[in-house]
């Protein structure tokens, strides 16, 4: 009976977790199929049309820390619940927005509300799911999240082709209100906290320093950092190329390259199991060669070189996502809610930075961007061989 209860609420929680990711990412990427045409209809360029994707995460990179400290006090279901309900309700208010500053301020407000999500997914499951099951768990909810963005953009990039960005905006944005009500209804109530367990602000910044002092964690963060600014530079301004020449595919069609990040489902849960056989840092590095192979193949004006490209990049940077993130809890050694914390912000200015400079860089054509894209992961892979630790397997720590 009681191995019962504990199964229901374990599938409770993958299933609000799941939820969390889905229309977490929905929200945070939909605008990515429609950077053409927000770019159209604002006349805006690309660099600036990725604004409503880079706010977005600027917005949840700087609100990360500030949701620990949040979650500590009011714990971590409640305050993941407040900001899943407030992003979703700022999302059906964006397609009614006819001022190009104000769409980019609403979004920074979206992402400073989603920071309450992804920063606290994986502390919440540390302290909700066995060690036994915590690896398969989070390998979930970032198979959730990769769903979730790709079914943002699956929807989005199609209704704007044939209607325009403010109906698929709408849709979209009520996609991710009726994830927001199945997070609510399925996420189990935090247990009580007690008043001795609320980090003080003291407590917070010791956390902060322990873990930005902590060479592995610092290396992990880097991970965060270039290997997302590498994936949203990708597929920001990819569906862009697609749509000039030698291509000229229509947006319908564009969005197809969206579905790439599909694969990101099943290679999350397949990191997992290679790392418990071969080690994490094994599995990370390898990912992080297979992304630079990746994005290599983009580079000639092949339709099916990009394609294959695409499609190995995609799996392999949601692999290494999937291992980095979830070594940060592991490896603190204190302050866990900081320590993922911090992965979360730095994923997010990497998110915010390169999905800019990748615009800067597509002025001299997909090559500049892709090659931009190379060298990120080139020095996320060093740094990952420089300062991780070897370990036998995903459960044996130094």
């Amino acid at each position: 009976m009681v191995s019962s209860q504990a199964d229901q609420g374990y599938r409770r929680v993958l299933i609000a977790l799941v939820a969390i990711g889905m229309t977490t990412f929905v929200q945070l990427y939909y605008p990515q199929a429609l950077i053409p045409a927000i770019s159209r209809a604002f006349e805006v360029d690309a660099s600036q049309a990725a604004l409503t994707v880079s706010g977005a995460t600027i917005g949840l990179a700087v609100a990360a820390l500030g949701w620990s400290w949040i979650a500590d006090r009011i714990g971590r279901a409640r305050a993941m619940t407040v900001a899943i309900v407030a992003a979703a309700a700022i999302g059906l208010v964006l397609p009614f927005v006819t001022s190009f500053p104000v769409l980019v301020l609403l979004r920074v407000g979206q992402g400073i509300a989603l920071g309450g999500t992804p920063a606290l997914a994986l502390a919440y499951l540390d302290e909700r799911v066995s060690p036994g099951r915590a690896l398969a768990a989070g390998a979930t909810y970032i198979s959730g999240t990769v769903v979730g963005g790709v079914v943002g953009r699956l929807i989005a990039a199609p209704v704007a082709d044939v209607s325009d960005w403010r109906v698929a905006a709408l849709l979209t944005g009520g996609v991710s209100a009726v994830g927001a009500a199945v997070a609510v209804a399925a996420l189990p109530r935090d247990r009580s906290v007690p008043a001795t367990a609320r980090s003080r602000p003291a407590g917070v910044w010791l956390g902060m320093v322990a873990n930005l002092t902590d060479p592995r964690q610092l290396a992990l963060y880097a991970q965060g950092f270039l290997l997302m600014g590498a994936q949203v530079a990708v597929f920001n301004y990819l569906g862009y190329r697609l749509e000039l020449e030698p291509f000229d595919l229509p947006p319908s069609l564009t969005a197809v390259i969206f579905l790439a990040g599909l694969s990101g489902a099943v290679s999350a849960r397949l990191a997992a199991t290679f790392a418990a056989r071969f080690g994490r840092r094994r599995v990370l590095l390898a990912s992080s060669l297979a992304m630079a192979a990746g994005a290599a193949l983009t580079i000639p004006d092949r339709l099916a070189s990009v394609l294959v490209g695409l499609l190995l990049f995609a799996t392999a940077y949601f692999a290494a996502h999937s291992i980095a993130s979830g070594w940060v809890g592991p490896m603190a050694t204190t302050g866990v809610a900081q320590a993922t914390s911090l992965y979360t912000l730095f994923y997010y200015a990497g998110s915010s930075l390169f999905g800019w400079l990748g615009g800067l860089a597509f002025a001299a054509g997909w090559t500049g961007t892709a090659a931009m894209v190379i060298a990120i992961v080139l020095i996320s892979f060093a740094t990952a061989r420089t300062l991780l630790p070897r370990c036998r397997s995903a459960t044996s720590l130094p």
